[in-house]
């Protein structure tokens, strides 16, 4: 599943805490400096930690009118998998689509508890990776890297470029650098 059409709409389904606004908007900000379209924004109820939240990404080579919810994503990107439990993650997922799960299970134990979907599904132990790395158990920075190796939406490059320009002076540039390795170890672990 390669950027190749007109716009590009991703899902983060997540919870209030995990860093899915964090993540759609480094993948929104690094499409904007290639030169790319972009409508990030999120969808939550009460705001609070732990509450279940998801955030909507459209990029696109063209300028984008609709201000519309994503309602037939191209890639989902489930942060936390007990989410699934309550939440429909693969509506309007074909089988030329993916779902990206921050899970130790493997794509087939993932795929029995939703069996009507056909499309490819990848996961990845995010959270464990991230507390490896950053100690940490943000998996955001680790499933954009996966979900920019899957969709070719950015390149790892830019996202790295707009992360340190925005986080070096929030949390320096150690934690930094060590966070875009977390983002490289998602890219590389597909």
């Amino acid at each position: 599943m390669k950027f190749n059409k007109d716009t590009f709409e991703v899902i983060f389904f997540a919870r209030g805490g995990q860093g899915a606004k964090t993540a759609s908007e480094l993948v929104a900000h690094a499409a904007v400096s290639e030169g790319k379209y972009v409508k990030a924004f999120p969808f939550f109820g009460p705001e609070r930690s732990g509450a279940p939240t998801k955030m909507f990404l459209r990029v696109s080579d063209n300028e984008i009118r609709t201000q519309e919810p994503v309602d037939d994503p191209d890639v989902v990107v489930v942060m936390d998998e007990t989410i699934m439990d309550s939440q429909d993650v693969t509506n309007n997922l074909d089988r030329d689509e993916s779902l990206i799960v921050n899970s130790r299970k493997s794509p087939k134990e993932i795929r029995k508890n939703i069996p009507k979907f056909e499309g490819r599904i990848h996961t990845i132990d995010a959270t464990g990776i991230a507390l490896k790395l950053t100690g940490r158990p943000n998996p955001n920075v680790v499933l954009v890297g996966q979900l920019i190796k899957i969709s070719e939406i950015v390149s790892l490059d830019s996202a790295a470029k707009i992360f340190r320009k925005v986080f070096v002076p929030k949390i320096g540039k150690e934690l930094t650098e060590k966070n875009i390795e977390a983002m490289q170890v998602g890219f590389d672990e597909l």
